[in-house]
C-alpha cells in the first residue's frame, strides 16, 4: 500500500505503542525516520533504536522508554507540516513547545535538527513535528 505521509505513520506507531505500554515498535525505515529516531534518543524520549533488514526491506526498531516502568516518557506527538499543507518557520519564528519543555523537530538546509539547534545555527526550515 502506498503511504502519503510516512512521518505521520511513524508518530502514530510510537504513540499507539507507548499507550499500549509496548517495549518496542517496528516500522519501515527511511533516512528521515532514522534522523528523527536519533533526535528522540539524544533528547531522552526513547531508549534507543536500530535498523535491520528483513526480507529485503529495511526496518527500524525503537525501544520505548517509561518512567518507573508505567508512564510513557513520550506523552504527546503532533505532526505539524503535512503533505497537503507545509509549514515553514524563519529562524526568528521557530516555535517553542510547552514553553521549552517539549521539542520541535525541523528539516533545515543543514539536515534534520531540533528547534533549539536550528536557533543556534540561525537556520529556519520546515517544522516536521512537536514532541513532549
Amino acid at each position: 500500500m502506498n503511504m502519503t505521509d510516512p512521518i505521520a505513520d511513524m508518530l502514530t506507531r510510537i504513540r499507539n505503542a507507548s499507550l499500549a505500554r509496548q517495549r518496542e515498535v517496528v516500522m519501515p525505515s527511511s533516512r528521515v525516520k532514522r534522523e528523527i529516531a536519533r533526535i528522540l534518543t539524544d533528547e531522552g524520549f526513547i531508549a534507543g533504536w536500530e535498523t535491520r533488514t528483513t526480507d529485503g526491506h529495511e526496518e527500524i526498531t525503537m525501544s520505548l522508554k517509561y518512567v518507573e516502568g508505567r508512564t510513557p516518557v513520550v506523552s504527546g506527538l503532533k505532526r505539524i507540516s503535512k503533505p497537503g499543507l507545509r509549514v515553514y518557520a524563519r529562524k526568528t519564528e521557530i516555535p517553542r513547545v510547552l514553553g521549552g519543555l517539549g521539542l520541535a523537530i525541523l528539516s533545515t538546509s543543514h539536515g534534520i535538527m531540533t528547534g533549539q539547534e536550528a536557533r543556534k545555527a540561525n537556520l529556519g526550515g520546515e517544522v516536521l513535528c512537536f514532541v513532549w
